[in-house]
């Protein structure tokens, strides 16, 4: 039953990423990364003798794959390939260096930006900045606000079960004080099915929209796809 879970998982990545062909060596940044390896030491540097920020697995608690961001390239003198990642959970913001053998990489084309202070979604194409969708959205209420940050990322969508969240959701790689979302805290971005209270500062940290609006980002989220959420 776990290998037919794992692999259900797994294909579910592939088809999520469908739009965003795998690539042996990123040319622009950021680019999704998925572990392909069973353990990964995240390190402060690019060197295998650097110390160890975060130990990152294959697969997560839920065996759903693993992915991380890509920001950074390097190539060390010996010819080894490092990739500098965003690394999920708390503390948000931190970073850490990856080996190159140990993901296998997939192109991204958009990514996501919530004006927190402005209650508003943008997805804009990264090749040129074109905004491609813009809604409104709630945000988190002053004692559990939405997080500011750069470079989260989408790190799974699935269509939820309980109708609070609407037809679909995005789990990011941001972690609020507390959030409406399992996981302890982690910041999703989801329909509602209280669309009166858009628009406000309502939730636990979590990113609200339309049950239209997210539809509409369905299509342009895929695994992977960076998130900033600005003042």
């Amino acid at each position: 039953m776990r290998l037919a879970a794992l692999a259900l998982c797994a294909g579910l990545v592939a088809a999520a990423c469908a739009d965003a062909p795998a690539h042996a060596v990123p040319t622009d940044m950021p680019v999704a990364a998925e572990i392909v390896v069973p353990r990964v030491f995240a390190r402060r540097s690019p060197d295998s003798a650097a110390r160890v920020v975060r130990v990152l697995t294959e697969f997560r608690s839920d065996f759903r794959p693993r992915v991380v961001l890509v920001l950074e390239t390097r190539i060390t003198p010996s010819g080894a390939q490092w990739y500098r990642v965003s690394l999920p959970g708390r503390p948000n913001g931190q970073r850490g260096w990856i080996p190159g053998d140990a993901v296998r990489l997939r192109r991204v084309v958009n990514r996501i930006v919530v004006h927190r202070a402005a209650r508003r979604l943008e997805v804009q194409r990264l090749a040129d900045a074109k905004v491609l969708l813009r809604a409104p959205v709630a945000v988190g209420t002053p004692d559990a606000p939405t997080p500011l940050g750069r470079d989260f990322y989408v790190q799974w969508r699935f269509t939820p079960n309980d109708p609070f969240f609407g037809p679909f959701a995005l789990e990011t790689s941001a972690y609020s004080r507390l959030s409406d979302w399992p996981g302890g805290g982690i910041v999703g971005i989801h329909g509602t099915s209280q669309p009166g209270l858009i628009g406000q500062a309502v939730s636990h940290g979590c990113i609200r929209m339309r049950n239209e609006d997210v539809v509409r980002l369905r299509r342009l989220a895929a695994v992977g796809t960076p998130v900033d959420i600005v003042p």
